[in-house]
This record gives C-alpha cells, sequence and structure tokens, in this order.
C-alpha cells in the first residue's frame, strides 16, 4: 500500500513540474500570428504596430541569425508582447518544413502584397490598419537596437 502512495506522489510532483514549465514556456515565448486578417484585428484591438517578418525558417543564413540574436532574445520578447503584434511569413524549402497549402497561400498573397523583390528575410513595420512605415532586413545589432529601429519607423 505505501509503495502505491509513494508513486502516486512522484507522479503528482512530476506533473506539477511539468505544468510549471509548460506555463513559464508559454508566458514567455513569442506570439506569433500567422493569420495577417487576425493580426490585423488584434493590432486594431490593442492599438499597436505590426511587425510582418518575410523568412526562409531552414534555408535562410540571415533569417536563422536574425530569430536567434533578435526575434528569440528575452530582452525583445519582453518588449515585443506590449508593443507589436509579430507576424510570421515563412517560406521554408525542406519536405519536412513544409506549410498547409493555405497557409503558403496566404504568404504568397502577404508576399505580392509587401515584399513584391521576394527579399529575405524582410522586415515591414505597418500601422495597425496595414499602412507600410518602414522596411528592414537583418542587421548585427543588439536586441535594443534593433527596437529603435523598429520605433524609429512612424510613417
Amino acid at each position: 500500500m505505501y509503495w502505491v502512495f509513494l508513486q502516486a506522489k512522484i507522479s503528482m510532483k512530476k506533473a506539477i513540474l511539468f505544468f510549471l514549465l509548460f506555463s513559464v514556456t508559454v508566458i514567455y515565448s513569442q506570439e506569433w500570428q500567422t493569420d495577417f486578417k487576425k493580426a490585423k484585428e488584434l493590432a486594431l484591438k490593442k492599438n499597436i504596430p505590426i511587425i510582418l517578418v518575410f523568412q526562409g525558417s531552414d534555408w535562410c543564413a540571415p533569417c536563422i541569425k536574425l530569430d536567434k540574436e533578435i526575434w528569440s532574445t528575452q530582452e525583445f520578447k519582453n518588449y515585443a508582447k506590449d508593443h507589436f503584434v509579430m507576424v510570421q511569413a515563412d517560406f521554408p524549402k525542406k519536405k519536412k518544413n513544409a506549410l498547409p497549402a493555405d497557409q503558403v497561400e496566404k504568404n504568397k498573397m502577404l508576399a505580392e502584397q509587401y515584399n513584391p523583390n521576394g527579399y529575405f528575410p524582410f522586415v515591414v513595420k505597418l500601422d495597425k490598419d496595414g499602412k507600410v512605415l518602414g522596411e528592414t532586413s537583418y542587421k548585427k545589432v543588439k536586441p535594443t537596437e534593433y527596437i529603435k529601429l523598429l520605433e524609429s519607423f512612424k510613417g
């Protein structure tokens, strides 16, 4: 009987630990949107601009660096959560990373409108209505400097 009680206690501890780790991950993870329509609704609701990122997540070296050096940093995440609606338009090439067909179409339509030259990475700051305020790409700078650059686009 004691053995069953001990196993249940260990399982409960594991469950609590898992829940805490999951909660922390959710709280601090970058909230990327992939549906531009929903992103615009969110931007209107929060009255904040949109950062639209065109990337090739599995083949574009500067895209991967931008993700690692800026988007994935805690400093950028903390700032972005209250100041930007982040939208990702990804164009992976490897089969294992293929997006659903409807997402591929959505990303192509976004590229036709906001990235007709097909630059990667390409970062577009939009106002809450979808009007372009500024454009940039990968820069070898610290997250604070990249935030300043994005904030300098006023339109």
